[in-house]
């Protein structure tokens, strides 16, 4: 007999509602829920190969310890623990809390609320900022260029039926970072409203084939672009002059800025139509509601910050912000979220003022610590030398760029611990790797909906639906795993820290301690964690296949007396990275490289290749050429052909995609395996970490490199090598 369990799928930010088919106790298929207008049964090949990694053979269902002569054997898991918190607690004796860094990767929060307030509390608790996470390099700007500009204290116009939406950078359709549910639905509820869906980005992407308009940019000129929608706006009188005089600074010093970015100049920098970059700014200022958001793609490509703070400004002066009185259409269900007002924070600016590190000038910003600068932590003697690290749902070792050098460091640590599911690139490296339990094994809320609504514009459910998920099955028998949340707690317990827990979206309040007595108890802390939310936690849990919460309703309320924060689109040091964007030549290559490498994600994989890979797809990043492109080279589609940047070259599958910028090449991060094993691309795919170097251009707020507009150039392979 199959039981069908109602739950919500946990590998990605959408958090599809799912039914669960057990027989025996063990996971067979994950389907769609019916049933839920939202969702509207919507999974997505990620979500429903997921049922596969349960009782994969290759799974890690006992921690391993490392022995001298580099075998693995089984350890218990719990003397694993108590092996880790020895050799961790010498290190941070003998060279202090800094010694010891963490490296956070997505699926902590994602898998269990727990996780992510453990995380912190354990790293505060040793008392080392050495947090890293995959925030620095990924999109690292909106939190930076939110410092700069200020926030508005009520949401975007991204729910509530805008006329017009602005992407900038992100393909929503595939990456599934944008509204939750299903896909498709909010961009057709807005062409059947007469609507329009706006977007930018160098590939017609999926998300790019539905727009009125799509503005297929060369590769980095996002600045120049915005810069010269925002000039239109001004020109053309399109600014929201009510809202400009009562709530912003900066007006003018922004109308100088954009000054030189005319239609004329911005078509001959980005390559584009300068008629349709009229026609899209006028989309956007004349739209009564709208928003604009921006992604991964854009922030990868060398502006990132800057991007994301003329995204702001023209949010900005059209006006498009939610305003008093309005009632909010998805108000956080499972948050603490702080009762929304029309005014505005002012900016909050820390550049220089966080956590010094000892390489490139870097320091720690409102995106956390510069992931790219970890490797250096690690290799730099002296003070401070980075020499025990703990990794959790990340795979370090593929995804972190210059992989060449992350992997060296890597191996170079005194204690290196990686808490995994399968053995990845990072856990062959790591002395102890600790068995992980996967998301149906325990319980969970998609509270974390309501942080990435508060993280990016466009992210979250166009309604308040909440659900909470009790364990759907138990880890297989004989197996020894364990959560992530549970692992730190019990590493917590042997070195005598004391725990304290912030809320799911950290408001400042003051943490709440931690019981650390016992194995944990997962129910008080997920009391904890959701804390003062909206909706309790026990009504929400009364709803199985998870339900919408309308009440108690939520309105904007009106500025508070005496407020006086104001937003600024003329922040002086934005305004002279704007400068130097104006200053600088278009990028049109070189000789020795003439082609740029883009980034780009797939519909099957989430961020990188799982265990149970989707049948009939392939296992590979292939890289991606217009098909003029391979022609010039003499490639046909499904050749290898080698890659070169400056920093290093590697081997991938070539492959014809139409949709592509002439000129351009676009891959996915996070394939291949370690340097010297992976030298079979059509199996483990190709390291684009590899061809980038993490000290040569780079973002100076957040340290992170170029990920996407690589300069390289490309041959052909012969003899099948």
């Amino acid at each position: 007999m199959t039981e069908l369990t109602p739950s919500f799928c946990r590998v990605c930010q959408n958090f599809c509602p799912v039914d669960v088919h057990v027989s025996e106790g063990a996971v067979q298929r994950i389907t769609g829920a019916t049933g839920n207008d939202i969702y509207r049964g919507y999974t997505c090949i990620k979500g429903r190969t997921h049922a596969g990694l349960y009782n994969h053979p290759e799974r890690v269902l006992r921690s391993r310890k490392k022995l001298p002569d580099g075998r693995f054997v089984d350890i218990p898991t719990l003397d694993a623990v108590d092996e880790i918190a020895a050799k961790l607690g010498e290190v941070v004796d003998r060279l202090g809390p800094r010694a010891f860094a963490l490296f956070m990767g997505t699926y902590v929060p994602f898998e269990n609320p727990i996780n992510l307030s453990m995380v912190a509390a354990f790293i505060r608790a040793v008392g080392s900022p050495m947090l890293f996470t995959t925030s620095t390099i990924d999109q690292p700007g909106k939190p930076i260029a939110k410092s700069f500009h200020g926030a508005w204290m009520a949401p975007s116009q991204a729910f509530g039926e805008p006329d017009v939406a602005l992407v900038v950078g992100s393909n929503p359709l595939v990456s599934l970072v944008g509204p939750a549910g299903f896909p498709m639905s909010t961009y057709r509820k807005l062409e059947e409203r007469g609507g329009h869906l706006v977007v930018i980005d160098p590939r017609r992407t999926e998300t790019a084939r539905r727009a009125s308009i799509h503005l297929q940019v060369r590769p980095g000129e996002d600045p120049a672009v915005l810069a010269g929608m925002i000039r239109v706006l001004m020109e053309e009188d399109l600014v929201d002059h009510e809202f400009v005089a009562e709530n912003v600074d900066g007006y003018e010093r922004l109308r100088q800025a954009v000054a030189p970015f005319t239609p004329e100049h911005v078509a001959g920098r980005a390559g584009i139509d300068a008629g349709d970059l009229v026609a899209a700014a006028r989309l956007f200022g004349r739209a009564r509601r709208g928003y604009a958001a921006s992604g991964t793609g854009a922030n990868m490509s060398g502006h990132g910050p800057l991007v994301e703070y003329l995204v702001l400004c023209l949010t900005t002066i059209s006006g498009h912000w939610t305003r008093a009185g309005e009632r909010l259409p998805s108000p956080s269900v499972l948050t603490n979220a702080a009762v929304p007002r029309a005014q505005a924070r002012p900016p909050y600016p820390d550049i220089g003022d966080g956590e010094k590190l000892r390489v490139r000038g870097l320091t720690a910003s409102r995106a956390g610590m510069p992931t790219s600068a970890l490797a250096d932590e690690i290799l730099t003697p002296g003070e401070g030398q980075v020499r025990a690290l703990i990794s959790t749902g990340a795979n370090p070792a593929k995804c972190i760029p210059d992989q060449l050098k992350v992997v060296d460091a890597l191996r170079s640590l005194d204690l290196l611990v990686q808490v995994d599911i399968q053995m990845s690139a990072t856990a062959r490296l790591a002395d102890y790797v600790i068995a992980a339990q996967l998301p149906y094994e325990m319980p969970g809320t998609n509270g974390f909906m309501q942080r990435m609504a508060e993280y990016t514009v466009g992210a979250g459910l166009p309604e308040p639906f909440g659900q909470y998920t009790d364990a759907v099955v138990e880890p297989p028998p004989g197996s020894d795993v364990i959560e992530q949340w549970r692992f730190f707690y019990l590493l917590a317990q042997r070195l005598g820290l004391e725990l304290s827990f912030d809320g799911l979206v950290p408001d400042g309040s003051a943490a709440t301690p931690v019981d650390m007595e016992g194995p944990g108890d997962a129910h008080a802390l997920m009391e904890i964690v959701h804390a003062g939310s909206r909706i309790p936690l026990e009504e929400v849990r009364k709803h199985p296949q998870g339900a919408l919460f309308p009440e108690p309703a939520v309105h904007v309320a009106p500025k508070e007396p005496g407020w006086t924060g104001r937003l600024d689109v003329g922040n002086e040091t934005m305004m002279a990275d704007l400068a130097a964007t104006s200053a600088s030549a278009p990028d049109d290559g070189d000789s020795a490289f003439p082609l740029r490498l883009l980034a780009r994600r797939m519909a099957h994989v989430m961020n990188s290749p799982a265990l149970a890979a989707p049948p009939n797809k392939p296992t590979y990043n292939p890289a991606s050429f217009h098909p003029d492109d391979l022609a010039a080279l003499g490639v046909e589609a499904g050749s290898l052909v080698e890659i070169r940047s400056p920093r290093a070259a590697v081997v991938a599958v070539a492959d014809a995609d139409p949709t592509m910028r002439p000129g351009t090449v676009s891959m996915t991060h996070s394939f291949g395996d370690l340097p010297g094993q992976d030298d079979d691309v059509r199996r483990h795919g190709t390291s684009v970490g590899r061809l980038i170097a993490d000290d040569v251009a780079f973002d100076p707020y957040s340290g992170q490199p170029l990920m996407s507009n690589i300069p390289i150039r490309v041959a052909a392979v012969g003899g099948g090598a």
